[in-house]
């Protein structure tokens, strides 16, 4: 079950939501078939509701929005990508644990 502190992004809205929000974004790019997203979400919907406020949390799914994750060049899954003034700031590919996305965030958040 989603956070309802996630945000679902596609290619039509990702610049609006994403690239131009006024906080920090994390961006999962997941897919429905894929064992480790799956292993990771709880993660995600911990940090999106202990993060609330400072970061957006977002979710895309690669397989319904091809168009954005070939942009930033993601050839695996889960990889998760933190926006902040609309530039990358930071690239995590895989199944993490907590404390690595949190290193992450904290870069970007007080």
């Amino acid at each position: 079950m989603s956070s309802d502190k996630i945000i679902q992004v596609t290619d039509a809205d990702f610049d609006e939501k994403v690239l131009k929000s006024d906080l920090p974004v994390l961006v999962d790019f997941w897919a429905a078939w894929c064992g480790p997203c799956r292993a990771i979400a709880p993660v995600i919907d911990q940090l999106a509701q202990e993060y609330d406020g400072k970061v957006i949390i977002a979710k895309m799914n690669v397989d319904e929005n091809p168009a954005t994750p070939g942009r930033f060049g993601i050839r695996a899954i889960p990889t998760l990508i933190l926006f902040k003034d609309g530039k990358v700031v930071e690239q995590i590919t895989g199944a993490v644990g907590k404390t690595v996305i949190e290193n992450a965030l904290s870069k970007v958040s007080k």
